[in-house]
Formats: C-alpha cells, structure tokens, sequence
C-alpha cells in the first residue's frame, strides 16, 4: 500500500492562541502601515468592514463603491447586464418614487396597463386562445375535421337503420313463417280429429 493514500489523512487542530498571535501581529503591521502613509487598499477594505464603520455607512450612504478592475479590465470599459451591482433601496427612497406615499399608492386602483410578460408566458396564452376557438369552430361544425366526424355520423346512423329494418323485416319473415306453420299445423290436427 502507497504511503499517504490512507482515507482521512493528517488530521490539522486549530491552534487559538496561535491565531490570537497572528491577529496582534497584522494589526501591529496595519498600524504601522497607516503611521508611515502606506495603506493598501486591503487595508481599507478590512477597515471599513471592522472598528468605526458608523462614520463611513454614513458618507457611502449617497455614493457607490467602486470595484477594482482585475487584469485587462479597468481598460476595456463594457457593460455586462448579468453583472449588475444590487444596491439595497431605502424605504424613504421607495415611497417617494411612488405617487403621495405608501397610503395613497395603497388607497390607490391598479394601474390599467398589462404587465409584462415573458414570451414563454405569452406563447402559452395565444395557445389557450388558439385551443378555445378552434373548439368553438369544432363544436358549431365549421371545421374540416368536424365536417368529417359528422359526414362519418350521418353514415354510421344510415348503417344502423338499414340494418335495423333488416332485422325487423327478418323479424316479421319469422313471425309470418310462424304464423303460417301454426295454421298448417292446425289444419293437420284438425283433419286429424275429424
């Protein structure tokens, strides 16, 4: 069996006091950094993040951040619509874009004009309406398809009353035959008995 191809492999223990050790020394660093004039833009950005940030939410509040570009960038400007920085909107903001407030967009009626639809959405109407005048069409008997089923009907209802004054006339056959036997038969018991 090949050395370190066990299942699970060297197990790593988190050691507090060490990165207790490794803080103090990157604030130490950051400190120093900030004495001399050297802060990088790391810096800041963990700065914002920690400590005092009160004062910054407060001055970021009307401007937006500006991300780095990395690589080849910050050179080409384009815009990638899938790419959209989300702001998070104030409720004050949100009020004020709508006519008088919350209580009179509340108070007010929807408006009149058709949301916007996706084409998937839209596609699946048209064909609810295509389905429901064509049955329309069908059920009223102007569609070629129907024209067929009822030329098929009226066929198949002439089938069925030629065959049922078929069996009706071979039904009468029968009862005359019956009948005439029956005479017959009483002719011959009455010659019979005489």
């Amino acid at each position: 069996m090949p050395k370190g191809k066990h299942k699970g492999g060297r197990r790593q223990f988190t050691n507090f006091e060490a990165m207790e050790a490794q803080k103090k020394k990157e604030e130490k660093e950051r400190q120093w950094r900030k004495d001399q004039g050297e802060t990088d833009s790391e810096d800041e950005d963990k700065e914002s993040g920690s400590g005092s940030s009160s004062e910054e939410s407060s001055s970021d509040e009307g401007e937006t951040k500006e991300i780095k570009a990395k690589g080849v960038g910050g050179l080409i400007e384009c815009e990638n619509p899938n790419r959209v920085i989300s702001k998070p909107k104030k409720i004050s903001s949100l009020n004020a874009e709508s006519s008088g407030g919350a209580a009179a967009a509340a108070a007010a009626p929807a408006p009149t004009s058709k949301p916007q639809l996706s084409r998937r959405e839209r596609e699946e109407i048209e064909k609810q309406r295509a389905t429901a005048h064509y049955r329309k069409l069908h059920a009223e008997g102007k569609t070629e398809e129907a024209r067929a089923d009822l030329a098929r009907l009226a066929l198949i209802r002439q089938q069925r009353e030629d065959a049922a004054k078929k069996r009706e006339d071979e039904r009468k056959a029968k009862e005359a035959a019956a009948s005439v036997k029956r005479e017959q038969i009483a002719k011959a018991l009455n010659k019979k008995k005489s």
